[in-house]
């Protein structure tokens, strides 16, 4: 059996999303940018496919920017922000678990522009607390930019609550929101979001596509430049196949929300019941509340997540001991040290991400793969102590 539960790291592409997308890599192939039919048969397409995602978070559709997708979009909202701020002192408040897209921006800007940058801790649950949030703030805050929901261990922030404080205080909004847009209602203005990043093969669109939501009124400097396409905000040919393929995958995924939700966070809970109750040593990371459906991220105590997440793909079963992002990193995860777990715990760290298709069958067989796995791996490992059930450091 091979089962698939990286969906955090990519989705496969919907079949009516693919289908959708098809003519336009042939017999409707013009250019937008052209004057003449052929184009003006593509323009129609993405206009259409603009105002299709405009709806489908409460926007309009001149406040939808298509980019390459939630790294290029989160890029593009702190140094748009930063670059187009005529103030002398710039100040951006974030999170200490964001996506390597947002902390390493923000790493740059401290470095090449002498931006401040404030990381604000969570719990151990895994979320930050809107009142330090606040705290962190000062006069000099340009931009706040706190995820919608963590991409390790699935844990949904305080988006309203920040969101409300930023429009009071006249402090510009980002949300990446790459990891919640299958799962979470989002409307911008109920959440006072002035910009959202997300990516389309996160929610069984096409890779390579991605949006970037900047509200009317908010002025940003360009990222990249060289020609006139999204209103002058981001030259790059139009690409009209992907874009219609993420504006359906975006509505096939919104009409199913809450059946797909349902049915995913019972396999989840199921899941996590059984690995808490029946492999010993085992911590979940992130707390059971405000948690995406799909997600289920443990630690097992005396091995490494390396060594179990390649036993599992032996036997078929597809798991990330992180952020795909950083999969070639052999350094802890960040969001996991977050959580105040020890290092040589956050080592073994396995994220378990459940789509859609997943199965009642496949959770049973990976339960009993990972349960011999564990089992397997303690025996040989130096740091278990088999008779009295202890170790180094648990």
């Amino acid at each position: 059996m091979r089962v698939y539960l990286d969906n955090s790291a990519t989705t496969a592409l919907d079949n009516d999303a693919l289908k959708a997308m098809l003519p336009y890599f042939t017999e409707k192939f013009g250019n937008p940018s052209s004057l003449h039919s052929y184009g003006r048969e593509a323009l129609r397409a993405v206009d259409e496919s603009r105002a299709k995602i405009a709806s489908l978070i409460g926007a309009k559709p001149n406040e939808i920017y298509f980019t390459s997708g939630g790294s290029e979009s989160d890029n593009w909202a702190l140094k748009g922000a930063v670059y187009a701020s005529k103030a002398l002192n710039k100040h951006i408040v974030t999170t200490s678990i964001e996506h390597p897209a947002i902390l390493e921006t923000c790493e740059y800007l401290e470095r090449k522009d002498g931006v401040k940058v404030s990381y604000v801790p969570v719990g151990k649950d895994g979320r930050v607390s809107p009142e330090a949030v606040k705290a962190a703030v000062t006069d000099d805050t340009l931009i706040v930019s706190v995820m919608f929901a963590n991409n390790e261990t699935g844990a949904i922030q305080p988006i309203k609550e920040i969101g409300e404080f930023c429009r009071e205080e006249g402090i510009l909004f980002h949300t990446d929101a790459v990891q919640a847009m299958d799962s979470q209602a989002i409307d911008v203005n109920e959440l006072n979001i002035d910009m959202l990043s997300m990516s389309a093969h996160k929610f069984h669109g096409p890779k390579g596509i991605g949006v970037l939501y900047i509200r009317s009124g908010v002025r940003i400097e360009r990222l990249i430049a060289g020609g006139h396409q999204e209103r002058r905000g981001r030259a790059g040919t139009t690409d009209t196949p992907l874009i219609v393929g993420m504006a359906k995958a975006l509505e096939i995924a919104v009409q199913n929300r809450e059946e797909n939700n349902r049915r995913i966070a019972a396999l989840r809970d199921n899941f996590i019941d059984r690995v808490l109750k029946e492999i010993p040593y085992v911590y979940l990371n992130g707390g059971r509340e405000h948690r995406l459906p799909g997600n289920a991220n443990f630690s097992f105590g005396f091995i490494e997540g390396e060594s179990i997440l390649i036993n599992l793909d032996l036997n078929g079963i597809a798991v990330s001991s992180g952020s795909a992002c950083s999969s070639g990193s052999l350094e802890p995860s960040h969001v996991i040290l977050a959580l105040g777990v020890p290092e040589e715990l956050a080592h073994s760290s396995i994220r378990f991400s459940l789509g859609r298709d997943t199965t009642a069958e496949e959770m049973d067989y990976t339960f009993k793969v990972l349960k011999e796995t564990v089992e397997k791996l303690r025996s040989i490992s130096p740091l278990f102590d088999s008779d009295k059930g202890t170790g180094s450091y648990v």
